[in-house]
């Protein structure tokens, strides 16, 4: 079994909104290695308590670490970038980790494209299309599934999102075999989602963490831009899931 972890960075409004992106990130580990690397995301939050004061059971919300911090104003905001980057740099070796990125560019959208379903459907069709290959890293059988642990989200949207691919999946033809679409049906995917939330989940952080980075890679604080957080999401590159869109240098799929 596959399990799919999953955050955002940005917003999905079109109209009035502060943000140009939606970022979304599916971070994918098999059950097996489950135990193992959440052993070590323990072992790594014991370590930032003991350097920075950083407690196990406050959340690292990446966007929050550098603006907005909240209690963590504590914490020097170069020792919180300082986090951000150290948690990136551990999510790195971890490489039986798989990262499916999504970006929409809402500049580029008519008023009523909706960035939810058409990001979200981008997400699960890549874990659908990478579970029936077998193209995930780490361990494998010739039967495994997929489960969604989303952050809590517009649950019941998402829910009957998913449900429909079930039974309806058009998925556009490349225009050398005649355009059109091609009915494929979710089946991998076993479940509705399974919600998390995300100060009680640090593998829901990690995903956090991925797609902040995401939308910094594309739209940078001046912050970021200025101590080169902008160039992080490369420090990821041995985990990212190159196979979901292999034209884009690091896999991401662009909307």
């Amino acid at each position: 079994m596959f399990l799919m972890y999953v955050d955002e960075s940005g917003d999905t409004g079109m109209l009035g909104s502060p943000t140009r992106y939606f970022t979304l990130t599916g971070l994918v580990l098999h059950e097996l290695r489950w135990q193992v690397y959440l052993d070590l995301l323990i072992n790594f939050r014991q370590s930032l308590k003991a350097r920075f004061g950083l407690k196990l059971r406050e959340e690292i919300h990446s966007a929050h670490m550098i603006n907005r911090p909240g209690e963590l104003s504590r914490i020097p905001r170069h020792d919180r970038l300082t986090i951000v980057r150290l948690f990136a740099n551990l999510l790195a070796t971890m490489t039986d980790f798989n990262a499916i990125n999504v970006i929409v560019d809402k500049s580029t959208k008519g008023p009523k494209y909706n960035v939810f379903e058409n990001a979200w459907t981008a997400l699960i069709q890549r874990f659908e299309n990478t579970l029936s290959h077998h193209n995930f890293r780490g361990p494998t059988n010739p039967d495994d599934r997929g489960v969604l642990f989303p952050d809590n989200t517009d649950n019941k949207k998402l829910t009957g999102l998913l449900r429909r691919m079930r039974r309806f999946n058009p998925v556009p033809n490349q225009v050398q075999y005649g355009g059109g679409y091609r009915n494929i049906l979710v089946s991998n995917i076993v479940e509705d989602p399974n919600f998390r939330v995300s100060d009680q989940s640090y593998f829901i952080q990690a995903a956090d963490l991925i797609a902040f980075l995401v939308y910094q890679s594309v739209a940078p604080s001046a912050y970021m831009r200025e101590k080169q957080g902008d160039k992080y999401l490369k420090r990821l590159e041995p985990i990212v899931c190159k196979v979901a869109s292999p034209r884009d240098a690091l896999g991401i799929v662009r909307l």
